[in-house]
């Protein structure tokens, strides 16, 4: 008689002989009904054993012991008891599961004395080992040549490890695995590259890896492909925190020979919380120029996201001794948010600012699209809707500058309320056939603005300030419509205006200096008008069929519409909305409104009873499309719209007939996009530049001479994108994707071309014409999986110079990536090289050279 461990419990029970016989022949019944009994868990009490196993699958047994939770174990192809040893051998894809571990391998012994496992794999058929041991626990993951590892004290020893933490890979030779999962490696090296052989990687005699905080290690050496490299460092510190972790960002070093030596990007990132962050990045000039940003991106779920970015910059070029020394400071705002449309359903506040100097992305390298940007413009608006009623309101601060003419408009705010239409004498309840005065509806809409237009330079001064305009505007229209004959749509409406300002202007004429004086004048005054319009338009049909070849039919559909305005002078001196100045010594008068100052400006002057025509055109051709089995019809478009309109006032003195406005639009073959557009005046214009009251035909013997018109072409080419998924990156990095696609190739499109093609004619009277025509093309190659060449360029016929050009060449090196950009010529001539780890974990290890519009070439 002696003590022993139960296997099953772990227990210390007295065997007797008689036990140990019921052991073997149970053991034995239990072999035998392996092919009969499907796998089952159970719990075994201290005094018996159950195993069931399915000889076609696996054996399977759960074991209930001093432990915490149960272990379970099964194999493929075989399970050998030890009861003696107390030991369970496992053979072909075994598999042991305890708590959050599990580990496979193609061979596991597991000894329930001293809870230990060890795994291995074994030689298959060919004599390469296979089935190596992989280890799982959580979320972390590694496979090795062998593991030991005791369920007890949680501490393990592991030979030729390669284990995933993060974004990062380590190889170790020997490694030891405490309690707390910290991991202790030797002869090891970390890489980001996940092959089991990387292109690159650092090796350390030691190396400690804390999970969810940090890989640290002894003296350490870079190799790529196997080769060492002079970058060593004495120890190493590698972030390993999932989730957002504060930490500094490197600068990019360098030299510039106008603004001197300068460290470029270096700062400091702060991973606040999981909804917020902010990045304080900058660049510092030995020669006194600098550059400061502050970024920031922040989302919360189901409620808003969105981004903001603030630069300031002060650009010194030369020196102060020097005659070409420059001083120029600028600055630039971005501000993104989004909400939620579910966060409030019948409200929304979202905003998209740009705004800046004119100057900041001259001085500052940054994206092409940036750079070739000339107005830049912002909005943030609120608005709201009351479920069940008809109102809405919304309002909103905007913002628009080009950089070009330095002009910047602003609206300090703009409010909009509205009421939808209604229809007041329809019935509640309908009877028989619906009235045509049920159709008339009335509707309501008011406005506040208040707007400046100014320089930027002056955007910020007090006599700009004072050059803010204000005013609140109402509309009441009042609509309806009917059919006539059938075929005609009519849609009589009155409309009634109403404007409400603070200030209005009074000239007088000073006899003394013969000029002409504006004067401001301050008190409440409205200033109302009213029209009357009508319009009819119907369509006609007409269509060519053919039973026999490719063309089937040609569709023809014409557009027609006719229109009536009218509605008085309110120039006339009862309306009080014009006043009568002398304006020279001569004693000539003229009118002037006394609201042309003003942000909604004023009633017309002017009688008007017009009527204006218009035709509109669709030329579609159906052609059939054979194919071995049958005829399928495909509808292609000739002319996708060809309109003209005009038209011409009764009660004008002279010159009653309009401009004759002609335009054009159509796609071929779904890649060539051509548009046009023409303005034509019938009247004739004197030797003086001025408009006569005589016709073009009548003098000229044409309909009208052309004062302005455009040609677009556009032709696009996009190579067949190949469908992938991938769970790389994280919600931030896609987002960061999504909100800069211009900063990323798609390597999953072979190619890609854009070529535009733009000509515009402008001729106003007594003035000589202006022509000016320009082609450009964008697009990207992949000449191969790898190699992908990006390039921007075009040429204007009227400064004969070439556009803007910038050529870009990516290559895809595994997990390193290397990017050339060059801009050959013109003010932002530059080239840019950089070599560089893909992850972001060694974001900082890379290779980068330039050359800017700041360096001398």
């Amino acid at each position: 008689m002696k003590d022993v461990e139960n296997p099953l419990n772990g227990n210390l029970l007295t065997v007797n002989c008689w036990w140990m016989v019921y052991t073997f022949i149970l053991l034995f019944l239990s072999a035998s009904a392996m092919a009969q009994t499907p796998d089952s868990s159970s719990v075994a009490p201290p005094d018996s054993m159950r195993i069931s196993a399915d000889s076609l699958t696996a054996d399977s047994l759960i074991l209930s012991d001093d432990l915490k939770s149960k272990v379970k174990y099964h194999a493929r192809d075989s399970t050998v008891y030890d009861i003696e040893g107390e030991r369970v051998f496992l053979y072909g894809e075994a598999q042991i599961t305890y708590e959050d571990i599990e580990l496979n391998a193609d061979y596991i012994e597991l000894n329930f004395g001293n809870k230990n496992i060890y795994a291995k794999g074994l030689p298959d058929s060919s004599g390469t080992i296979a089935g190596l041991p992989v280890f799982k626990q959580a979320k972390e993951e590694f496979k090795s040549k062998e593991i030991r590892y005791n369920f007890e004290s949680k501490k393990g020893r592991i030979s030729d490890i390669t284990t995933k933490e993060g974004d990062s890979f380590i190889h170790g030779e020997t490694v030891k695995k405490d309690p707390d999962n910290t991991t202790y490696i030797r002869n090891g090296y970390y890489t980001t590259c996940e092959l089991d052989h990387p292109h690159y990687y650092i090796a350390a005699n030691k190396i400690k890896v804390i999970p969810n905080n940090k890989v640290v290690t002894g003296p350490a050496e870079m190799y790529v492909a196997d080769v060492p490299t002079p970058f060593a460092i004495p120890f190493g510190f590698f972030p390993n925190r999932q989730g957002r972790a504060s930490g500094i960002i490197f600068p990019t070093y360098g030299e510039s020979s106008q603004l001197g030596f300068f460290l470029s990007n270096g700062g400091y990132y702060l991973g606040i919380s999981d909804h917020f962050d902010l990045a304080l990045t900058g660049d510092i000039y030995s020669r006194g120029s600098w550059r400061a940003n502050a970024a920031s991106t922040y989302a919360t779920k189901y409620r808003y996201n969105g981004n903001f970015s603030l630069n300031y910059s002060l650009t010194k070029t030369s020196q102060k001794e020097l005659p070409d020394y420059s001083e120029e400071k600028g600055f630039f705002v971005r501000w993104n948010h989004i909400q939620d449309p579910k966060a409030r359903p019948n409200s929304n506040f979202s905003a998209s600012v740009n705004a800046g100097t004119s100057s900041f992305y001259k001085n500052n390298l940054s994206t092409s699209n940036n750079y070739l940007t000339n107005t830049f413009s912002s909005s943030i608006s609120y608005s709201k809707s009351w479920p069940g009623k008809p109102y809405t309101f919304s309002s909103s601060l905007s913002h628009s500058q080009n950089t070009i003419t330095r002009k910047i408009d602003l609206s300090l705010p703009t409010a909009n309320f509205s009421v939808s239409r209604q229809t007041p004498f329809k019935r509640k309840e309908q009877v028989g056939q619906e009235k045509w005065f049920e159709k008339i509806g009335v509707s309501y809409n008011s406005s506040l603005q208040n707007s400046i237009s100014t320089d930027d330079t002056l955007l910020f001064k007090k006599e700009s300030l004072d050059k803010f305009r204000y005013g609140i505007q109402h509309s009441i229209p009042i609509s309806t419509s009917f059919n006539v004959l059938k075929y005609f749509t009519v849609s009589p409406s009155i409309a009634y205006n109403e404007r409400w300002y603070l200030q209005t202007i009074n000239k007088t004429y000073l006899f003394d200096e013969d000029t002409l004086v504006t004067d401001t004048i301050s008190g409440f005054k409205a200033a109302r008008d009213f029209g009357f319009s009508t319009s009819m338009n119907t369509r006609i049909y007409g269509m060519v069929q053919f039973k026999k070849g490719k063309i089937a039919a040609i569709r023809h559909v014409m557009t027609p519409s006719l229109g009536y305005s009218w509605k008085p002078d309110f120039s006339e001196s009862k309306w009080g909305a014009y006043k009568s100045v002398q304006i020279d010594s001569t004693g000539k008068l003229a009118k002037y409104s006394i609201y042309e100052s003003s942000i909604y400006g004023g009633p017309s002057a002017g009688k008007v009873s017009a009527i204006g025509f218009g035709l509109d055109n669709n030329l579609e051709v159906k052609t059939r499309q054979y194919t071995d089995t049958a005829v399928v019809m495909k509808k292609i478009k000739l002319l996708e719209s060809l309109s003209g309109s005009a038209s011409y006032n009764f009660a004008a003195d002279s010159l009653k007939l309009s401009n004759i406005v002609i335009n054009g639009r159509t796609t071929i073959a779904d890649k060539l996009g051509l548009s046009f557009n023409g303005s034509f005046d019938p009247y004739v214009v004197n030797d003086s530049g001025v408009r006569i009251n005589t016709y073009e035909l009548e003098q000229n013997n044409r309909l009208a001479r052309l004062t302005s018109g455009s040609i677009s072409v556009n032709f696009t080419i996009i190579g067949k994108k190949k469908e992938y998924k991938s769970d790389k990156g994280t919600a931030t990095e896609l987002n960061s994707i999504n909100n800069n696609p211009e900063e990323y190739l798609d390597f999953n499109v072979p190619f890609n071309l854009a070529v535009g093609y733009n000509l515009s004619y402008f001729k106003s009277p007594g003035e000589e014409k202006q022509i000016s025509q320009a082609v450009n093309f964008v697009g990207d190659i992949q000449f191969t999986q790898n190699w992908k060449v990006n390039f921007m360029s075009g040429y204007d016929f009227k400064q004969k110079d070439i556009t803007y050009t910038s050529v870009g060449v990516v290559r895809d090196l595994h997990c390193w990536e290397m990017r050339i950009n060059w801009v050959p010529f013109g003010f932002q001539a530059n080239y840019y090289f950089q070599i560089n780890v893909k992850s972001s974990v060694l974001q900082d290890l890379k290779l980068s050279k330039k050359n800017d519009r700041f360096d001398t070439r």
